[in-house]
């Protein structure tokens, strides 16, 4: 054997480990009023800046998931959210870093939406929303979304 052979399975190990360390664990909230569903612009300077999204963020050490999800809602948006039911999961690889996103539906909250750190946020109907440029991790939930299939 070769010192590459005899040293593939503690690289294959090395690489498992760097790919999970880099992979940013992600709650998103999908806001729906009626048939319209809430829809985030990043800001300018954030990466991916411009691109649509849905509000939420990383998930802190320890924290449960829909906990998560309630605080960057009332964070971003200073509304106290009803965290619903799961609807979608996808990991998904940026140049940058490896994401997992956790969708919520989000049927009812308090408060008004009131923007905090976005670029823009709108209420738009779900058919339309193939009309904005969405983060790559989001397009395949924005499609199952317009087409009615899920929430």
């Amino acid at each position: 054997m070769s010192l590459a052979t005899d040293l593939r399975p503690l690289l294959v190990q090395y690489r498992s480990v760097v790919i999970e360390q880099k992979s940013i664990l992600v709650t998103a909230g999908i806001v729906i009023d009626g048939d319209y569903i809430l829809i985030c612009q990043r800001h300018h300077s954030d990466a991916y800046g411009m691109q649509w999204e849905f509000p939420g963020g990383k998930v802190e050490d320890g924290e449960e998931l829909k906990a998560s999800l309630r605080r960057e809602l009332a964070e971003e948006l200073t509304i106290e959210a009803d965290i619903g039911e799961e609807v979608f999961r996808v990991r998904h690889r940026y140049p940058d870093r490896d994401v997992e996103v956790v969708f919520f539906a989000v049927r009812s909250f308090r408060g008004t939406v009131c923007n905090r750190v976005f670029e823009a946020v709108e209420w738009v109907r779900r058919a339309k929303l193939s009309e904005f440029n969405f983060l790559e991790a989001d397009r395949e939930l924005v499609r199952r979304i317009s087409n009615a299939e899920i929430v």
